[in-house]
């Protein structure tokens, strides 16, 4: 069923600041949704609802304290407009396409279902992979309970996508149902010659109990050349993505960032795990001019297991904000996170990592760790690793390190035979490698430890 959404609101209604928002969310109002005939009303509900929390916000700016150094200047000297859709081939997903998980492919292009694009084939019964269009009745019903739910909903951009909800990502696994084959969803951007433009992709996870899944969710652009490289076409991804493990479920999540040079990301991780839950998430960003991942991660029960590794590669004048919070909320939950940053010539990196262990979450354990790497007397990082801790038998501990590549370790190389260049090449693999082989597939693997190289040592 085809519904046109009329969000009205009154221009008085609109914050000075949130204007600019204002003007997306117009655009908004006119896009047509594609959904399950059951789903219409209160889907229309939603995004009316999340459309006032835009309107009566404000833009976050850096006397924001959760913003103190990101700087969205850069972002609104462009006047965006909904990306339209675009037809692209499987040559044009090349570079894109992984051999372990080409039979359980989901494609987006500019936020949009791509159903000739995508390979479904090795997904067994019991699996719902597509997008919100299709998904059946049963799981229809329960959609009510999932999406739009997470805590922090009413964040401005998580809300701007909320309002601009037109279809999505469904992954959906029933009880008791695990598989082996990691389900690959790609995001693709494809930026306007014109002008610039916005597409909202969003991604609902739900495992049930006893369930288990290995995701690979990767955004990228097509572009000619390297893709992380500028190419004057700015474009702007607003990304959302809900998870929710229930009783003794597991994810394993890999999230890759391969923006333009020229684009700009803001996204939203959110996780609810239950009882029992084991969340992982492999996190790699390599492109756009300016990121910022937001990822919140709920312990909804006890004995919940939450391992969170990222790295990031910086160069240029790129900014890279990572944002994490997580929450123990009850006793004998674990977390354990490591985030490594490589910044190069004139870019800056920052990590702002919040840990919240309340009275309730007895017994706890929780490590954070934050390295970074400087290639460049110019490079910057902004670090910021916080516990709050009120709970009194716990084992927590957090920390950040900065350094450059040692002159004496360099020299110890060379005097076991290499060059300069490839003693360097050997200590920045040595940094980056700690995570890029926790990724699931060998051919992943293979082709971001190339970029990594190109990126670093070009």
């Amino acid at each position: 069923m085809t519904l046109t959404t009329n969000l009205i609101f009154k221009p008085e209604e609109i914050s000075l600041k949130g204007a600019y928002l204002g003007k997306i969310l117009r655009q908004c109002e006119e896009q047509k949704t594609v959904f399950n005939v059951e789903l219409t009303g209160w889907i229309k509900e939603l995004r009316q609802k999340a459309a006032y929390d835009v309107v009566k916000s404000d833009l976050p700016t850096t006397k924001d304290e959760e913003w103190r150094f990101t700087d969205l200047s850069s972002l609104l000297e462009n006047e965006f407009k909904i990306a339209s859709e675009t037809k692209l081939s499987l040559f044009d997903l090349e570079a894109f396409i992984y051999p372990e998980a080409a039979q359980s492919r989901l494609v987006f292009v500019n936020g949009i279902y791509a159903p000739k694009l995508s390979n479904i084939s090795a997904i067994p019964e019991g699996i719902y992979v597509g997008n919100l269009e299709n998904l059946d009745l049963t799981n229809s019903q329960k959609l009510v309970k999932y999406l739009g739910q997470q805590e922090g909903s009413n964040e401005v951009f998580t809300a701007l996508n909320t309002s601009g909800l037109k279809d999505g990502a469904i992954i959906w696994f029933n009880k008791n149902i695990e598989t082996k084959t990691p389900i690959h969803l790609l995001f693709l951007s494809v930026p306007s010659f014109d002008h610039p433009t916005i597409d909202q992709p969003r991604t609902l996870i739900v495992a049930e109990a006893n369930s288990q899944i290995e995701i690979i969710e990767q955004y990228g652009a097509i572009t000619l050349g390297c893709s992380d490289r500028p190419q004057n076409h700015p474009y702007f991804t607003n990304a959302v993505t809900e998870i929710f493990l229930e009783d003794n479920s597991q994810v394993k999540h890999t999230r890759i960032q391969r923006e333009s040079g020229d684009g700009f990301q803001i996204g939203k991780t959110a996780i609810s795990q239950a009882r029992n839950s084991r969340y992982s998430c492999v996190e790699v960003n390599l492109g756009a001019k300016l990121f910022r991942h937001n990822l919140e991660v709920n312990q909804q029960g006890e004995q919940t297991e939450t391992t969170l590794n990222g790295l990031t590669i910086l160069g240029g004048r790129q900014v890279g904000d990572t944002h994490s919070v997580i929450s123990l909320n009850h006793p004998h939950g674990t977390t354990n996170q490591l985030h490594k940053y490589i910044i190069d010539e004139f870019a800056q990196g920052i990590f702002s990592g919040k840990v919240s262990v309340p009275h309730n979450a007895q017994l706890t354990n929780a490590n954070q760790l934050n390295r970074n790497l400087l290639l460049s007397p110019k490079a910057r990082i902004q670090t910021k690793p916080e516990l709050q801790i009120t709970a009194d038998n716990v084992k927590c501990s957090h920390g950040a390190t900065v350094s450059q590549l040692e002159d004496d370790e360099i020299f110890y190389l060379r005097s076991r035979g290499l060059n300069e260049y490839d003693a360097r090449h050997l200590l920045i693999d040595a940094f980056a490698g700690e995570i890029l082989d926790l990724l699931p597939i060998e051919s992943l693997n293979h082709r971001l430890t190339q970029c990594v190289a190109c990126r670093t040592l070009e």
